[in-house]
């Protein structure tokens, strides 16, 4: 008897080799593949900005490193005795606005330089939902996107879901300008497995299908770009609440290590997995 249906993702057309440099992107299911590929000496670099979730966020960070454009002061706001970017993961607030824009610019600076030499970038996309500032929040402009809500009031924001062709248009641009920034780069999108709950069940779904919608879009019209099914294999492979942790939403360490099986399968060449074993 089958209990489960084993999922075999393509070969993607160019594979990565353990001497190319990756920048990884996007949600906390990016790390888990980060760490996994540092362990084994690749040269990466992840998340500059910390975490993101969603595509707004994802595409402003790039477009920061692809102008090297620093952030100031005027730009922090002041919440629980810690200075705040609304453009970065938490692990960049502090108490001292300084060295806050020191860290941030520092950062921006190094994925810049990395960014020009990078051989791929992988983008892990969580939540096509955004919360948008609204004018009870400092630093308020319209349309301002959130990277993180650092538990600020609900009242300073407003929740929106994107559309398919806004995400499209958005990744299409976002890829254009990366390629012009580096010909030779390679872009491989993921959809994180992890739920967001939070939003609500259906919510969930319809902000999945959004962004795989919007994200074979891009890949099925743009060169050098590839879809890498991790949300797939979660959801429809494995199938089943014993692959999640204990909060029921983020995919557990064996889950974890079967997506990365499936990756290496996929995404890195024969000769880099037989050096992989070695490490």
């Amino acid at each position: 008897m089958e209990f489960h249906l084993n999922f075999t993702p393509k070969n993607i057309t160019k594979q990565i080799a353990i001497d190319d440099s990756v920048m990884l992107m996007g949600s906390c299911f990016t790390e888990n593949i980060g760490e996994k590929l540092k362990s084994h000496k690749f040269s990466i670099l992840q998340n500059p900005n910390g975490i993101l979730f969603n595509p707004v966020s994802v595409t402003e960070a790039l477009n920061t490193y692809l102008l090297n454009q620093s952030l100031a002061t005027e730009e922090l706001f002041y919440l629980d005795e810690c200075y705040h970017s609304w453009h970065h993961h938490s692990r960049f607030s502090g108490p001292n606005p300084l060295a806050v824009i020191d860290t941030i610019n520092q950062s921006t600076a190094d994925a810049h330089k990395f960014l020009k030499c990078a051989d791929f970038l992988m983008i892990t996309l969580g939540s096509a939902w955004v919360y948008e500032l609204t004018a009870a929040a400092p630093s308020y402009r319209p349309g301002r996107v959130a990277a993180n809500n650092h538990k600020a009031p609900s009242k300073w924001f407003q929740k929106r879901l994107l559309g398919i062709d806004e995400v499209f248009s958005m990744l299409q641009t976002l890829t254009n300008s990366l390629k012009r920034f580096n010909p030779t780069l390679e872009i491989l999108f993921t959809i994180s497995p992890v739920r967001h709950l939070r939003e609500g069940f259906v919510e969930n779904n319809r902000s999945k299908a959004v962004l795989i919608s919007a994200v074979h879009q891009v890949v099925d019209q743009m060169l050098g770009t590839y879809y890498f099914p991790a949300y797939e294999l979660v959801i429809d492979d494995l199938r089943d609440y014993r692959f999640y942790s204990e909060d029921l939403v983020h995919p557990n360490y064996a889950a974890t290590n079967y997506v990365w099986q499936k990756f290496v399968a996929a995404c890195i060449t024969n000769e880099s997995q037989l050096v992989m074993k070695e490490i």
